[in-house]
């Protein structure tokens, strides 16, 4: 499958990036699928695609990736709200110059003000967000001020390269400072080039074009419909007839995706690292799971080859909490990987050591180790969560599926209210601040497993202020190499999908590296 794939793949990646050539056309409504409800329009609530991809639209940035390039990356940042930005010598200030006669989408004026709300709010100890799943990555920033209303500062406590990088992801749009975090949750206002109409529960997203725009001659799309369908063989059939322009993203593993190129040759599809990674969880602070020997011979179970070729029929790849090379920036080489335990391909030697384990603690195939295996309740999760299942079985321990709507899926795992789960981690900036800080720091909002390694937290900070990129990747690998170690939070694999559309829709560019950063849509058209 690997060698009949990878042709398919470049063909496609060939044709969608060649630039175009048509003369864009205005008008008409984009109408695409979603897999769920979003748990709320709130993006810095909020740490799912199932947010980001219909509202990422509403919102602006000071700064974004640059939409034309097909890498997230460092060198790849734009202005958006922003007019232009500058370091102090010693890199522990950022100064933004703002863009002017921008409103809101209620026709008041954007302001420094706004960025200054935006970001006291996510800093503070006290704030009126209901979650806050991005605090950490603040970490750093002490202060944010402003010069006038086109001018805002942000303070750092010590140099910190990355903080440029988290700013032009699609989780730091600014918000109003004149709406309640409440009014964000259910009817968003943001500057961006779509505003919000309605999200009705189980039907979909209806948001229709921003006529005030500041960018001029965008977007060109009158309206974009999301329609909320949860079956994704219901939805795959309702775009082959026709009745929708755009998948949602990463809808398709490989083998969905062949059985859907057998039934529309006409779609366009693009095959590309999602930057999720599947990976288990374990609530160590739960007993049994206290127990590090456990915790042990669950990993020991997990035969990552057997993932990636069910899953992914030889697309989706290994690697630890980075996304891997060439398309992740920081992730282990492959030489480097072989060298992390739990990644070898004796995987009957590891299982055997993990029942050894875990008969010395009193379990065996006629006495295992009964477990729930929670995880969200859409396909891409639940088929993950069988696979892992049936891998647990080996070191005799015994799951049951727990299947959850997403709204209590996040809140689940931000409460810890779970012993097991399997879980596909979105990462929504290939950095390792974003990584390292958000899902191991010790108190994280999203540090799902409570570990806490002040030790480890050291090479963080370590990490987090060097300059010199190359010499930064090397202390990367090996703080992703101890984590690994530890089971921090095991990282099975790196997952591949497609994202497809019809012919008709143009400016359309997605990302190698996520699948968070490209929805904007004010370049996207209809030809038709």
């Amino acid at each position: 499958m690997k060698n009949l794939m990878l042709p398919l793949v470049a063909a496609i990646l060939a044709l969608t990036a060649a630039p175009a050539a048509w003369a864009q056309k205005s008008g008409g409504t984009l109408r695409v699928t979603h897999r769920d409800n979003p748990p709320s329009a709130s993006i810095h609530e909020e740490a799912t695609i199932s947010t980001v991809m219909p509202f990422m639209s509403v919102y602006n940035n000071l700064v974004v990736f640059d939409p034309k390039t097909k890498q997230n990356a460092p060198d790849h940042i734009v202005a958006d709200l922003a007019t232009s930005w500058k370091w102090n010598d010693d890199g522990t200030k950022l100064t933004f110059q703002l863009r002017d006669g921008v409103k809101w989408h209620d026709g008041k004026p954007f302001s420094s003000g706004d960025v200054k709300c935006t970001w006291d709010m996510l800093i503070s100890t006290d704030s009126k967000l209901r979650k806050n799943p991005r605090r950490t990555w603040y970490f750093n920033l002490k202060e944010i001020t402003v010069n006038g209303d086109k001018e805002v500062t942000f303070h750092l406590g010590r140099p910190q390269p990355s903080l440029l990088t988290m700013l032009a992801g699609a989780f730091s749009p600014v918000y109003p400072c004149h709406t309640s975090a409440q009014q964000m949750r259910t009817k968003p206002i943001g500057t961006g080039p779509f505003k919000f109409v309605e999200l009705k529960q189980n039907e979909g997203i209806k948001l229709v074009k921003n006529q005030d725009y500041w960018k001029p001659g965008r977007p060109y799309l009158d309206a974009i419909e999301f329609s909320i369908i949860p079956s994704r063989a219901t939805s795959a059939l309702a775009f082959i007839a026709g009745k929708f322009d755009l998948t949602f993203t990463a809808q398709f593993a490989a083998p969905a995706l062949k059985d859907l190129m057998l039934q529309a040759p006409w779609a366009v599809c693009e095959m590309l690292p999602t930057n999720t990674q599947a990976n288990l969880l374990v609530n160590r602070d739960k007993p049994p799971f206290d127990d590090p020997r456990i915790r042990k011979a669950m990993v020991l179970s997990i035969d990552r080859d057997s993932f990636t070729h069910i899953i992914g029929q030889g697309t989706n790849r290994q690697g630890g909490s980075m996304l891997p090379p060439p398309e992740g920036l920081w992730g282990m080489p492959a030489e480097f990987l072989a060298t992390v335990p739990g990644y070898g391909a004796d995987h009957e030697k590891a299982r055997a050591e993990g029942r050894k384990i875990m008969s010395e603690l009193g379990y065996s195939a006629e006495n295992p180790l009964k477990i729930k295996v929670s995880t969200r309740n859409i396909p891409t999760y639940r088929d993950q969560a069988i696979i892992l299942i049936d891998h647990l079985k080996q070191v005799n321990i015994q799951g049951e599926l727990e299947p959850l709507d997403t709204s209590v899926w996040y809140n689940r795992m931000a409460r810890k209210d779970f012993t097991v789960g399997m879980n596909v981690q979105g990462v929504g900036i290939d950095d390792p601040d974003v990584v390292f800080y958000e899902t191991f720091s010790c108190g994280s909002e999203r540090n799902y497993t409570n570990y806490c390694s002040p030790e480890i937290e050291k090479l963080f900070e370590q990490q987090s202020r060097m300059m010199d990129i190359e010499a930064r990747k090397k202390l990367v690998w090996e703080i992703d190499k101890k984590l690994q170690e530890d089971g921090a939070r095991p990282v099975i694999q790196h997952d591949w999908a497609a994202t497809c559309w019809r012919p008709e829709v143009k400016g359309l560019n997605l990302a190698v590296n996520t699948i968070y950063n490209h929805w904007r849509f004010e370049d996207v058209w209809i030809d038709r």
